[in-house]
């Protein structure tokens, strides 16, 4: 491991909670008077927030050993439960006896109050500590809140204290809990660290893990470049330092320097190089602003020289009869054909037959009902989109399904495989063919269907602090990704979000940090798991006829 290699006893940067490595700055020593004050109290709510790696768990595990002796407390880690199931869990957490089995806030609000009167008696104290308190719904806050009701003409019976990301403040100042807010006694927001405290933290854990002299193992350059990449968050600055240490080692390099922060911070966090995407943002910028020119300039020269644009037709017919090299291997082709009897109305399908078409370009049997409907029986998400500009369609990089109307006004549909510059490539469920756009454009309804797959269990998009068996198989993906072990991670948390903006710059999508359905369909085209241009190319050239598109 590297850190013999710098000379310490153990890994310094572990992300795992371990009190030898302790480090109280200025505001967690601040945090941590606000919370001794508020158990010492006359009782209510004491409210510690921050953001994810900032430091409440470690706050917390202090908090716990200098508690006094004659305290009792009941830590709630997992608050997604209903009202009954909060309570039966802090009796539990108490060893409060209530009988088994029944679903009563009566009976455990009874018990509760009992055993808080013996231990007033008793002149012990209780607290109540729920993290992850930004998860908790109306109905178990208010619960929550009648609990302090138990009180003696003194104070109150029950300390509570509720410890959360920054959203659970603002959840708090909502109206219909202002009287909850109102009674909390103590609160405090703990922030990232800044600069300083950053070095001295960076600093702080070396020693611990065994530094026994003055060198520096990390540059000046390389801790300022720390700071900026975590922003001073603590977890990060780990996950980063651990990173940059073992590229260190495995460089022989005896001091870490910035372009090691960099690399460890790309492979940690997900941080690209902000440099290259903006270069790579610019390219593809002017790539789209040509393609839109060369459709404009396509689409007037076919209202201007109609008959001219016939004769190119004829002639790309011919030339559209090369194969074309496939990416998978060279030897597989793709037949492409436009015959000169092929007119608009041949390659125009009805909605069913198109629905057939587009289905077996990627399943094997035969498409039984609904399309949609099949789609999601088998674990694919059905999309209908609305676009008046092809952009949108060039921009899905995978088939999809048109709406078109015939010249006499029926409903027709038909598969569009890809389009290059101003030709479009059309599936008809046999072969191939290529389409003029401009001529294409004439019967397109601009709205179009396209099937992609969602993790199991996927309702909707994934934003900063969700949790669930969706997130831990975004988290799996990312893994495979990276060529690295998926940690055991069900939780969105700030590194996800920040690998995820990565990803959406590289992909060039917009950069939210929310996983929404662009997100996924680009993610599974990176695995090789989602259903791409050329990927249906690769599928479909081993059993398409070489017969012209009729």
């Amino acid at each position: 491991m590297y850190h013999k290699y710098f000379g310490l006893a153990e890994p310094p940067f572990s992300i795992a909670v371990n009190p030898r490595y302790l480090f109280m700055s200025g505001q967690h020593r601040d945090a941590l008077a606000h919370l001794l004050y508020g158990v010492g109290g006359s009782g209510g709510f004491i409210l510690l927030t921050g953001e994810v790696g900032t430091g409440k768990t470690t706050l917390n595990r202090c908090l716990l050993e200098q508690l006094p002796k004659d305290t009792d407390i009941a830590i709630i880690l997992n608050p997604a439960l209903s009202a009954v199931e909060l309570l039966a869990t802090v009796c539990d957490e108490l060893a409060i006896e209530y009988p088994k089995g029944i679903a009563s806030l009566k009976v455990l609000t009874d018990a509760l109050h009992q055993f808080l009167l013996s231990n007033y008696s008793a002149d012990r104290r209780t607290v109540l500590m729920i993290d992850e308190a930004q998860h908790l719904n109306f109905d178990v806050l208010e619960q929550i809140r009648l609990l302090t009701n138990l009180e003696t003409d003194e104070r109150k019976l029950l300390q509570i204290i509720l410890i959360g990301q920054p959203e659970l403040a603002a959840m708090l100042a909502r109206p219909e809990l202002r009287q909850l807010n109102q009674r909390i006694t103590a609160r405090f927001n703990l922030t990232a660290l800044n600069f300083d405290e950053t070095v001295v933290y960076i600093r702080h854990r070396l020693q611990i893990a065994g530094l026994r002299d003055n060198r520096s193992v990390f540059s000046d350059a390389a801790l300022r470049e720390v700071y900026r990449l975590t922003e001073g968050v603590p977890r990060l600055i780990n996950l980063v330092c651990d990173r940059a240490m073992t590229g260190a080692y495995g460089r022989a390099q005896a001091t870490v320097s910035k372009a090691l922060v960099r690399d460890a911070a790309r492979e940690a966090l997900g941080v690209g190089d902000e440099t290259a995407r903006r270069v790579r943002g610019f390219w593809q910028g002017i790539a789209m602003a040509l393609f839109v020119v060369c459709i404009v300039l396509a689409s007037v020269s076919a209202y201007i020289f109609p008959e001219q644009l016939a004769v190119l037709d004829d002639a790309n017919a011919i030339a559209s009869a090369q194969p074309e090299p496939n990416d998978a291997e060279s030897d597989a082709t793709l037949p492409v054909a436009a015959p000169p009897s092929l007119t608009l109305r041949e390659w125009q399908l009805d909605p069913a037959q198109a629905d057939d078409a587009f289905w077996r370009l990627r399943f094997d049997e035969p498409l039984m009902g609904d399309l949609c409907a099949a789609a999601v029986s088998t674990g694919w998400q059905c999309e209908l989109v609305q676009s008046d500009v092809w952009d949108e369609v060039v921009a899905m990089q995978r088939p999809v399904l048109l709406e078109l109307r015939k010249p006499d006004g029926f409903a027709a549909a038909t598969v569009l495989l890809r389009i290059e510059r101003d030709v479009a490539l059309i599936w008809n469920g046999v072969s191939a063919c290529e389409v003029r756009l401009s001529a294409l454009t004439e019967s397109w309804l601009n709205r179009f269907r396209y099937l992609w797959r969602s993790p199991d269990g996927w309702t909707g998009p994934l934003v900063l602090g969700d949790k669930g068996s969706v997130v831990r198989q975004i988290v799996e993906a990312f893994a495979i990704l990276d060529n690295l072990p998926a940690p055991p991670l069900d939780v969105f948390t700030l590194a996800l979000q920040q690998r995820v903006m990565a990803f959406q710059a590289a992909a060039g999508l917009e950069v939210d940090g929310v996983i929404g359905v662009r997100t996924l369909q680009a993610l599974n085209d990176e695995l090789g798991r989602g259903w791409s241009a050329s990927s249906t190319t690769e599928r479909i050239t081993s059993r398409i006829g070489a017969e012209p598109c009729r």
